[in-house]
């Protein structure tokens, strides 16, 4: 049995400065995560949850330590090769859904798959697939300004899947929307790990959400503390 990390997080500091003062937002902090983990990250509002999530995602560089996925140090990769590893390996869904307004809910989807240079054809049958199993297909000539909160989220985690990531990385996926719909997409969160066996981490102030995870940490004072809510 192979036991080693898809992903692993070594001594990760994070710090921000000017020439009057210096906040340390992340202080050394270790992490393993296994294929098919769910994680999720609560902390207050501005201890860095985000921050912490994007530096796993490589959307941000760490002050000091290294991120390794399958045992490579991902910030020793060029620029090209870790734009390309994101695109491949990683789908992403935001507090705020980011799609495009001039597109359909269905191009939305299409997009990441043309960027990676998949056919038309293909990108058009995943996505359709996509949005059926989010439970959207019927609004997938719409554009995202033609729908609800909740539907625009849906189509996000859809564009986030139509790769076939490895990882999905969710910042406060369900901060914008009603406690109704926030459940639905909670929902179809698990549901999708339930069927793909996708490794989720998610940053939230959510506790009812989090208490879901299998894995749950609380970050504070730059540290990451597990928390059980049994």
């Amino acid at each position: 049995m192979n036991n080693q990390p898809l992903l692993e997080v070594r001594n990760l500091w994070k710090s921000f400065s000017n020439k009057e003062y210096k906040i340390e937002i992340l202080k050394g902090i270790d992490l393993k995560i296994f294929r098919g983990d769910t994680i999720a990250i609560t902390g207050s509002s501005g201890v860095g949850k985000s921050t912490f999530l994007h530096i796993l995602a490589t959307l941000e560089k760490p002050t000091k330590g290294m991120v390794f996925y399958k045992g490579k140090d991902l910030f020793r990769l060029s620029s090209d090769a870790l734009a390309r590893f994101r695109n491949q390996k990683l789908g992403f869904v935001f507090q705020f859904h980011y799609l495009l307004p001039e597109f359909t809910a269905l191009e939305n989807v299409m997009l990441p798959a043309l960027i990676a240079g998949w056919s038309e054809k293909k990108a058009r049958e995943q996505a359709k697939g996509l949005l059926q199993e989010v439970g959207v297909y019927h609004r997938r000539n719409h554009r995202p300004g033609e729908l609800s909160g909740g539907e625009q989220q849906r189509v996000a985690i859809a564009r986030a899947l139509v790769l076939e990531p490895e990882l999905i990385w969710a910042d406060e996926p369900t901060g914008n929307l009603d406690q109704n719909t926030a459940e639905k997409v909670q929902s179809l969160l698990f549901s999708l790990h339930k069927k793909t066996g996708i490794t989720m981490i998610i940053a939230t102030h959510n506790l009812r959400l989090a208490s879901l995870f299998a894995i749950c940490y609380e970050l504070t004072g730059g540290q990451l503390i597990k928390r059980d809510f049994s």
